[in-house]
């Protein structure tokens, strides 16, 4: 059941819609460059989403023109979905300034998403940015600059003023991870709530994953590729060793020798491990960009 229709003020047609694909980058990227905007994926057989998805609508129209609600059938819009790693449904992303910076999965109670909306309301302020935003950003930007430690004092001032900050947790996580301290980066993890979900939090989480499955030593797989270069298990067993020390790039190169010469081996183990590592170095980096275009130049070819 859709509520939209039943408010005043705002139009409501404005605050929620059905969204695509083909729309996304306008109704999600770019209007939440103005105003946050909350993404449900959902599908017409989901039971859970059918009592999810009027609770959104509520609290959206309970916060009176300050979010918006883009609904999404994955049946018929898988594309974005998959970007996302949406992997259960419902499944709810918010983004602001362009980017996710919150999220849940499941059917919550609608006192949780009530809060859910109220603190994405908060996180986007009256407009000005606020002094937790700009210790965000700058950290951000030492981050990306290589200034490790400045980065990490930056998102730890900004969790001083809000402990809950989504984003700053996973910065400071992937500070402490480009450190070489995974078990700090896992405490750090931990205090966002586990169906919490930002990129670096998923990049994190992935990386931290990949280290903790990756083999020891990498010399026992390098002799037998050495003797055999369509041994398929050396290989990924190499590359998992690579990807657990954090050299995606050479984990990459390796996991798409294996799907190049056989795209299916062991129930495609190579492609599946190739999606981790691209979460773990980052939707936007150059390694999972272009890996992706790599992956499609295999598949389509």
């Amino acid at each position: 059941m859709s509520l939209i229709g039943e408010t005043q003020g705002a139009s409501p047609a404005d605050l929620i819609k059905e969204g695509s694909d083909a729309g996304f980058a306008k109704d999600v990227v770019e209007a939440s460059r103005e105003l946050p905007v909350i993404v449900d994926f959902w599908a017409t057989w989901c039971g859970p989403c059918k009592t999810l998805g009027p609770a959104l609508e509520r609290a959206v129209l309970a916060a009176k023109g300050k979010v918006k609600l883009v609904k999404i059938d994955i049946d018929k819009n898988p594309v974005f979905a998959g970007q996302l790693r949406v992997q259960s449904i419902p499944t709810v992303y918010a983004f602001l300034d362009g980017r996710p910076v919150d999220g849940f999965m499941g059917a919550v109670p609608e006192s949780q998403v009530k809060a859910f909306v109220d603190r994405l309301v908060a996180a986007a302020g009256p407009g000005a940015p606020n002094e937790v935003d700009e210790l965000v950003a700058m950290a951000k930007e030492s981050l990306d600059l290589g200034d490790i430690g400045g980065a990490a004092q930056a998102y730890a001032q900004a969790l001083q003023a809000e402990p809950d900050n989504l984003v700053a947790i996973g910065g400071l996580a992937r500070c402490y991870l480009a450190g070489g301290d995974p078990e700090r980066a896992a405490e750090i993890v931990a205090m966002a709530p586990a169906d919490a979900r930002t990129p670096d939090l998923e990049s994190v989480r992935a990386a931290l994953a990949l280290a903790k499955a990756a083999p020891s030593e990498t010399a026992e797989y390098e002799q037998r590729l050495a003797r055999d270069p369509k041994d398929h298990d050396a290989r990924l067993e190499y590359a998992k060793a690579l990807a657990g020390r954090g050299d995606f790039q050479g984990a990459v190169d390796q996991l798409l020798m294996i799907i190049e010469a056989d795209r299916e081996w062991n129930d495609q183990a190579a492609r599946k491990q190739l999606l981790t590592v691209f979460d773990a170095a980052g939707p936007a980096s150059d390694v999972a960009k272009q890996g992706r275009r790599r992956l499609s130049s295999i598949l389509f070819s």
